[in-house]
């Protein structure tokens, strides 16, 4: 029996092969989600489990926009493709260090910093780089699907982590993760985006990055909509993210059985973050931004369901919940 494919991936060679790329380097970013915290808790506690997240979470809030910024004008794939080789190194040298045992805190901080640096080159470059790829008609469909394979990864990748934690340990996890980054950079290699059209903000222009940076201020500020979104992205980061990075994985180690139970909640955020892209890959919202915030309120109680006490299987009901609302939320908003 044929399985048809997606309009999006039928009609569209560019975003098939972008898609295409992803998919292995998502599930490895999904297996790395549980690996880092238990590799950090096997040799420190709480405290530097916090350190090596902040390291990791922090580069976003101060590089993304002018990283989105270089973006623009040296090249998306080009910046994607750097980010990749980046990661990939990172990654690997970190499944070195703790392979042979060598691994300190403060190694892995760093490390953590790096990888956070690259990604928030990667992020923005790919959010700019997906309307290169498809028709505007599909650009909705695109991120839908887009998001339903990252959030099949938050299925795949936890459940794969956790096998691989019983039966080796996280170095040996991080490692699968550093080579899938050469995965989708071979694939950039292979794309060629539509050129970009004369509206579009990343256009080649005179004024220099710093320009570039007044000028997106400038359209923040004018726009009543996205600042407030801005703010809840912020919020999301500093006051939820941690609830996730740093909670999470400790009081699964001291309280509901270690990093089994982490993983089995982290996989069901995943199906509940699936179903979220399939109502936003389906449904035609009427008041997008509406949709999407509310969807935001839903994906901001993770931190009360993980530090509720409740059992595993009620934290992962929940969990599931709160990932159809984290789904909504970011493919409307890239969307928008």
């Amino acid at each position: 029996m044929r399985v048809a494919l997606p309009e999006v991936l039928r009609e569209e060679p560019r975003y098939r092969l972008l898609f295409a790329g992803q998919i292995l380097s998502l599930i490895g970013d999904r297996i790395s989600f549980i690996a880092i915290p238990f590799a950090v808790l096997a040799i420190g506690d709480l405290g530097d489990l916090a350190i090596v997240e902040a390291s990791l979470a922090l580069p976003f809030l101060f590089v993304a926009i002018p990283g989105g910024t270089v973006a623009d004008r040296f090249g998306r794939r080009e910046t994607m493709i750097v980010a990749d080789i980046a990661r990939a190194v990172v990654q690997a040298t970190m499944a070195a260090l703790l392979l042979t045992g060598s691994a300190e805190i403060w190694m892995l901080a760093v490390l953590a910093g790096l990888f956070g640096i690259a990604e928030a080159f990667f992020g923005p470059a790919m959010v700019g780089l997906m309307p290169q790829t498809v028709e505007t008609a599909r650009l909705q469909q695109a991120n839908a699907l887009f998001g339903l394979v990252q959030n099949a990864g938050m299925v795949i990748g936890p459940a794969l982590a956790g096998v691989l934690l019983a039966l080796t340990g996280p170095g040996d996890a991080i490692a699968i993760d550093s080579v899938t980054f050469l995965v989708s950079a071979l694939f950039l290699l292979r794309l060629r985006p539509a050129e970009v059209t004369d509206g579009d903000p990343g256009e080649e222009g005179p004024h220099g990055l710093l320009d570039g940076l007044r000028e997106g201020w400038a359209i923040v500020r004018g726009s009543g909509w996205i600042l407030p979104g801005i703010g809840a992205l912020v919020a999301y980061t500093t006051f939820v993210l941690p609830s996730i990075f740093v909670l999470g994985p400790t009081l699964a180690e001291r309280d509901l059985g270690g990093a089994t139970a982490w993983a089995a909640i982290a996989t069901a955020f995943g199906v509940g973050a699936v179903i979220g892209s399939v109502v936003a890959y389906r449904v035609r919202f009427e008041r997008t931004l509406v949709a999407c915030f509310c969807a935001m309120v839903v994906a901001c109680s993770q931190g009360l369901i993980i530090s509720s006490g409740l059992s595993v299987p009620v934290i992962a009901l929940l969990e599931a919940l709160s990932g159809v609302g984290v789904s909504i939320f970011f493919t409307l908003w890239d969307t928008t």
